[in-house]
């Protein structure tokens, strides 16, 4: 390959890196202070901040340990406590029946309403007048029964 020359006949020196920030490199220590940072119920953004980088890259590299780093955590904990219920420790016998007695008393996630189309929500909303408006307030007494033609 021959080397450029720039308008005075000189060679063009080549470049010996990328310009730019250098790309950002996972490890498991990193990965570890994300999902300790997340069970602490840290934001993305306070995470990314604590890491030096943007939240999109946080989001990129990071996305396992951000989902479930807080559950994750609290499992190792509960583990940890269960190791030291089977030694006997009486006050570890007595958080794990704290803890157990807690996620018993955790009300079960309610069922999403099924999401709606453009169509569907339209003859919803084309159905029920706005209340707000004077048509609207004349169709809710109209069907109320109130309001009646003579």
């Amino acid at each position: 390959m021959e080397p450029d020359f720039d308008l005075w006949g000189d060679p063009v020196p080549q470049r010996p890196e990328k310009r730019g920030r250098p790309t950002h490199v996972p490890t498991p220590e990193k990965r570890f202070r994300v999902s300790v940072l997340r069970a602490l119920n840290q934001s993305h953004e306070e995470i990314a901040a604590a890491m030096g980088i943007s939240e999109p890259t946080l989001r990129k590299h990071y996305l396992p340990e951000l989902k479930s780093g807080m559950a994750q955590k609290r499992a190792e904990a509960l583990v940890l406590l269960y190791a030291e219920v089977q030694k006997g420790n009486v006050s570890a016998i007595k958080e794990f029946l704290r803890q157990v007695e807690r996620s018993d008393m955790r009300p079960a996630k309610p069922a999403r309403a099924p999401k709606l189309g453009k169509k569907a929500q339209a003859a919803i909303d084309a159905a029920t007048p706005d209340p707000t408006t004077s048509m609207g307030e004349l169709m809710a007494r109209r069907a109320s029964g109130a309001f009646r033609l003579n």
